[in-house]
């Protein structure tokens, strides 16, 4: 970068670049200088800190190099001054507070998922202020997945976001990077094809993964809450299930109906104790547990036995309960009650507040057609094709004939 004495007779004899812009820094006050455009224009900056971050003080004229030196030297105190009022805490130390800061009032999933993002980030005793985004962007260049990489820089932002609330830094050096790489909302819906093999080979499947897939797409919970599922919260006499507000990701007790299906997938279960389906082992690499938790080694094992469904994932029969509502007609509000939703739907803010009423008569109803539909996904008039599909659906050849 070229370098100059500067002076007021020095800055007017500054000629203009061939193209773009040129700046000319002060040899008398270093981070200083004035930068000269194509057209003509003289602008006085300066550049702040380790992350180089420019200031632009004013043009030249009006604004006189005596006074734009001035206003340099005067921001550059300032961020001196700013810098060594800050904290100096170490990367790990700061990570570890924001972690027990969102275990406070986050699911014990997402904290898991921030923990194993930021362990991409190995900054260990740097102070905060120290690091630098080509110390960020250089571990986001090692992270093969692209996916992986925008979750990990989207989970060190919200991170560094936190540590500059908490005054630890002065701005989130992570802030201008991105990955380049944005992933594809899902919205994937299983087809009538697809929901009969599904449900055909998790009958089918061992105890405990094949009643949960059973029981993900007939109620359409997600699939924690269903492996967190007690007897306790079965009231088989109303034929509803209470999930406690510690297993609902709003944290709301969720009470909802269930058909004939899941009435016949009960009372086929074993009862092992409180939980319906119970863990393995009592420890997990060294942690507790006490419900099913194999996802990882289960799924792609049931994958591998399905011959005509495309790539999926569990919370996918969510989103095929939700949309095979709509398709039947169901009230979104109705919908939303039966999924837990409590925002973003058919109902305002306000509306969530004042409107207690349960709508339960209408989602036994949508129960009914839902159960109803999966009964009619094959042709009544083959004897096989039908024994099929009602072992696919986990009831008797008597109901929904």
């Amino acid at each position: 970068m070229p370098q100059a004495h500067l002076t007021d007779i020095a800055v007017r004899a500054l000629k203009p670049p061939p193209k773009g812009q040129v700046t000319y820094w002060d040899k008398n006050l270093r981070s200083f200088g004035v930068r000269v455009s194509q057209g003509g224009s003289k602008t006085f900056v300066v550049v702040c800190g380790r992350e180089r971050q420019r200031t632009t003080i004013g043009r030249f004229p009006p604004l006189t190099l005596s006074e734009a030196r001035t206003e340099a030297k005067r921001l550059l105190a300032e961020h001196t001054l700013d810098k060594r009022r800050l904290p100096t805490v170490a990367f790990d130390d700061a990570k570890t507070k924001y972690l027990k800061a969102c275990a406070a009032k986050n699911r014990e999933g997402t904290v898991k998922d921030y923990t194993r993002l930021l362990k991409h980030f190995p900054l260990g005793r740097k102070k905060l202020g120290e690091i630098t985004r080509h110390d960020i962007a250089s571990r986001v260049d090692r992270i093969k997945s692209p996916s992986e990489a925008t979750h990990a820089l989207v989970a060190l932002k919200v991170f560094l976001n936190w540590a500059t609330r908490q005054g630890y830094l002065d701005f989130n050096p992570a802030a201008p990077l991105h990955t380049g790489f944005s992933p594809t909302p899902r919205a994937r819906v299983l087809s009538t094809e697809e929901i009969v093999e599904v449900m055909s080979k998790a009958v089918d499947e061992p105890f405990p993964f094949g009643p949960i897939v059973r029981l993900c797409l007939l109620t359409g919970q997600r699939r924690g809450e269903i492996a967190k599922l007690k007897w306790e919260c079965i009231d088989r006499a109303e034929r509803t299930v209470t999930l406690p507000g510690e297993i609902t990701k709003n944290h709301r007790t969720h009470t909802f109906p269930y058909g004939d299906m899941v009435e016949a997938l009960l009372d086929d279960l074993p009862e092992l104790g409180e939980d319906l389906f119970p863990a393995y082992r009592a420890h997990v690499r060294g942690k507790p547990t006490s419900t099913f938790n194999g996802w990882s080694t289960a799924k792609p094992k049931f994958d591998a036995k399905l011959e005509n469904v495309a790539p999926w994932t569990l919370h996918d029969l969510r989103r095929t309960f939700s949309t095979t509502l709509a398709s039947l007609g169901v009230q979104q509000v109705v919908t939303e009650k039966l999924l837990n939703h409590i925002s973003g739907g058919t109902q305002s803010p306000i509306a969530q507040v004042y409107n207690r009423y349960s709508y339960m008569d209408e989602m036994r109803e949508a129960i009914t057609a839902y159960d109803e539909y999966l009964s009619s996904l094959v042709k009544p008039n083959s004897h096989s094709t039908t024994h099929r599909a009602d072992v696919a659906i986990g009831v008797s050849p008597s109901i929904g004939t």
